[in-house]
């Protein structure tokens, strides 16, 4: 009888991992899209229609992501108790990965973000102006608002253009902007590796020395490889445009 039994609950376990889920790469989840890889990051762009879940999948390495609109989402991580999280239009969030997870919209909103999978070791976070992660703020020192061009009639360029240094890593540094309408940011110095995000009902206009003007509009990506830098232009000529600039300090 208790071989019969042994074999039975074997059969049994058995028959349970085959029925557990096997989480798929989060590049290959039919919600994210991959828009942009190259070997410092993955870029993807996540929707996830109301009332609907995302497969279970894999985040294997440190990641940023971005809310385009408000959000507000279960997330199911294996093995952890689900967690609700509701997301403010711009939010700014980090996480080390290594886990895997589902995405569920029982609240009824379209859940939209960027999510940007960094392929580098990162070392330990820290927050600078916002509380991207859990702990203190460091001292929050925002570089000037914006540089204007000689000839510009704007006097006054805080009123024009914002950025705030938002968190950090040993490898990245990720700063928030905001443009008025028509106006422009001018990096100035030398300008190392960054990429570049479009927010939620933005539109852009990037400007490097020697290359072609490139436009952006919500949740779109363009790295911009470290020499001349950028000028960043708002084409919305009736409400501001904001973008995620993440630096790369190598």
């Amino acid at each position: 009888m208790k071989p019969l039994l042994c074999s039975l609950l074997l059969l049994f376990a058995f028959s349970l991992n085959a029925q557990a889920p096997v989480a798929v790469p989060a590049a290959k989840e039919p919600h994210h899209h991959l828009v942009l890889e190259n070997s410092y990051v993955r870029v993807l762009r996540v929707s996830v229609p109301a009332h609907d879940a995302t497969l279970l999948h894999q985040h294997d390495v440190p990641y940023i992501y971005v809310a385009l609109g408000p959000g507000d989402v279960i997330n199911a991580v294996a093995g952890k108790p689900e967690a609700h999280l509701v997301m403010t239009d711009g939010q700014v969030g980090y996480s080390r990965g290594g886990f895997a997870h589902i995405a569920r919209t029982d609240a009824g909103l379209v859940f939209n973000n960027v999510t940007i999978e960094l392929l580098h070791p990162q070392g330990e976070p820290r927050n600078l102006c916002e509380q991207v992660i859990d702990g203190p703020l460091s001292d929050c020192e925002n570089p000037p608002s914006s540089k204007l061009p000689p000839d510009s009639s704007l006097r006054t360029p805080a009123r024009f253009a914002k950025m705030e240094r938002l968190f950090e890593t040993d490898e990245i540094l990720a700063e928030s902007a905001s443009l008025a309408p028509r106006a422009s940011y001018i990096q100035s110095g030398s300008q190392p590796s960054q990429l570049l995000i479009a927010l939620d009902n933005s539109e852009v206009r990037v400007d490097v020395q020697g290359k072609p003007s490139k436009s952006l509009h919500s949740g779109e990506a363009l790295w911009l490889p470290a020499g001349n830098p950028p000028t960043i232009a708002n084409l919305n000529g009736h409400g501001a445009s904001r973008f995620l600039l993440c630096s790369f300090k190598n």
